[in-house]
Formats: C-alpha cells, sequence, structure tokens
C-alpha cells in the first residue's frame, strides 16, 4: 500500500508569528518526526499564500490580522520542517484558500489505481487541515484518510476537537 503525507501550512505565522500558538508551537517537533517516518514515501506540504491586498479579500474582511503574506518570513514553513521536508523531496503546493482543489487534483493523479493510504497533519485542525481532508475525501471516496491529533493543532483547543470529531464523521479516521 501507498502510503502519502501532507503537512498542511506549517509556516511561521500560523506557529509563532500573527495568528501563532502555544499549541500550535507544541506539534512542531511531532510533525517533524512524522514527516521523518515518510521518508522513502510521497510526501506534500501546502502554504497558505496571500498577496499583499490580503485586506481586501474576503477571507481578510472576516479575519483581519495579515498572514502569510508571499515573500515574507512568516509566509515561510518553519525553518526545522523545511529541512525534514527537503530530506523527503516534498512537493511543496501554495495554496489561496482554506483548501487546495489543486492538491486534492494532485493526489488524485498521484494516487491512479494504486492501494493508497493518505494522512494530514498540520495547522490548523479546525480551518486548512479540515478543508483539505474534506476534499481529498471527497475527491478519493474509497481511499483511507486520516489524520493524527498528536500532530495538529486548532485556534483553540475546543475547535480543534470539533473539527477531528466532523472529520470523524466523514469517514476521516486518526492515525
Amino acid at each position: 500500500m501507498r502510503k502519502i503525507l501532507v503537512v498542511v501550512d506549517m509556516q511561521n505565522d500560523f506557529i509563532d508569528g500573527a495568528l501563532g500558538t502555544k499549541e500550535a508551537q507544541g506539534i512542531v517537533k511531532n510533525v517533524v518526526e512524522k514527516i521523518r517516518s515518510y521518508k522513502g514515501c510521497k510526501v506534500f506540504a501546502t502554504r497558505d499564500t496571500h498577496g499583499s491586498d490580503y485586506m481586501e479579500t474576503l477571507e481578510g474582511k472576516h479575519l483581519p490580522v495579515p498572514h502569510c503574506i508571499k515573500g515574507t518570513k512568516g509566509w515561510e514553513i518553519r525553518a526545522e520542517v523545511a529541512d525534514a521536508l527537503l530530506e523527503v523531496e516534498a512537493e511543496v503546493m501554495d495554496k489561496e484558500s482554506f483548501g487546495s482543489n489543486a492538491l486534492a487534483e494532485r493526489l488524485y493523479e498521484v494516487v491512479g489505481e494504486e492501494e493508497s493510504e493518505i494522512e494530514l497533519v498540520g495547522l490548523c485542525t479546525d480551518i486548512c487541515v479540515i478543508s483539505n481532508g474534506l476534499l481529498i475525501k471527497a475527491k478519493l471516496p474509497e481511499t483511507p484518510v486520516k489524520v493524527d491529533p498528536a500532530c495538529c493543532a486548532g485556534v483553540t483547543k475546543e475547535s480543534h476537537e470539533a473539527a477531528l470529531l466532523t472529520m470523524k464523521m466523514c469517514q476521516i479516521d486518526f492515525a
């Protein structure tokens, strides 16, 4: 069985920058270890990517905190995570929204007819992890999709737990 890892938005702004939390800081080591455990497997990583016009976007109007502006330190993947992603030759994809149709499509191409399992880790459980998990599950309904709660953090502990429950209800199991 082909194992695929998706690392969602492990960027400085979500860890200790504009939207950082102590919970996000607390999963960095777990995520690095998880990435390294996928050596020899296919690994993808996403980067939340916004332009300088972020505050004029619909998202910016609902979340008026500039973050992950392309080319800034906050947009960059956390250094130790980036190093681990280089070690496993991960494919990095920028995304302009919570979920990435391009990622789901790319996974569909990679999976093809081969029996596969996809695991998600990263930030934020309750926004981008769940959005990508549901898109992937919709695109690949017969492919097991899992999430590792120890390698995810939400905006709050409560919203993290709610997102995990919602994913479980949609047949996204725990790793």
